[in-house]
C-alpha cells in the first residue's frame, strides 16, 4: 500500500511478465504453424501430383501457381472461394465446363457460390485461362463425402 509521500509504487508481480511473455510465444508460435500449414501444398488422393499427371494439366497447375489464386482457393479447402475440387465437381458435367471457367477466370464472377467476389483476371490471356480450367476439371473426384452432406447421404455414398 503506498503512501501519499511515498514516490515509489508497490513492485508487480515478476510471475505475471513471465506469463504474459510466454502467452505471447505461444500466439506467435500458433500464427506461424497456420500460416505453415496453409503454404504446404495438398498430397494424396487430390493433391497436385494426381492432379498434374498429363502435361496439359500440369501446364495449367502451373498457371494456377504462378497466379493469385491460391489466396482464395485451396486444393480441398474452402477458404475466400471455394476449393478447387468443390468447383471441378459442380462444373465437371458440363459441355462447356472449360469455356465456362475460362470465361470466369477472366471476367470475374459474383453470386455463383455466394456473396463473395471472384476478381477479373484480364492479364490472364484467352489461352492460359483454358489450360487452367482444362487443369481444373481434369481434378480427381475426392473420395469423402463432402463437408456438408448429411449422414444419410455419406452412408448410401457408393465406396
Amino acid at each position: 500500500m503506498m503512501h501519499r509521500d511515498d514516490e515509489t509504487p508497490p513492485p508487480r508481480p515478476r510471475w505475471l511478465g513471465w506469463a504474459l511473455m510466454g502467452f505471447m510465444a505461444l500466439v506467435v508460435l500458433g500464427m506461424l504453424n497456420l500460416g505453415w500449414r496453409m503454404l504446404q501444398p495438398v498430397s494424396g488422393a487430390g493433391g497436385q501430383d494426381s492432379a498434374a499427371s498429363t502435361p496439359a494439366a500440369s501446364a495449367g497447375f502451373r498457371l494456377v501457381e504462378a497466379s493469385d489464386c491460391l489466396r482464395c482457393h485451396g486444393m480441398e479447402r474452402h477458404y475466400v472461394g471455394p476449393s478447387f475440387q468443390q468447383i471441378a465437381a459442380r462444373y465437371r458435367d458440363r459441355a462447356d465446363a472449360v469455356d465456362y471457367l475460362a470465361g470466369k477466370i477472366r471476367n470475374g464472377s459474383v453470386g455463383a457460390w455466394g456473396r463473395t467476389v471472384m476478381p477479373r483476371h484480364p492479364q490472364v490471356t484467352e489461352a492460359q485461362a483454358r489450360e487452367m480450367a482444362q487443369w481444373l476439371v481434369s481434378l480427381p473426384v475426392p473420395s469423402v463425402a463432402a463437408p456438408g452432406a448429411s449422414a444419410s447421404e455419406a452412408a448410401s455414398a457408393p465406396r
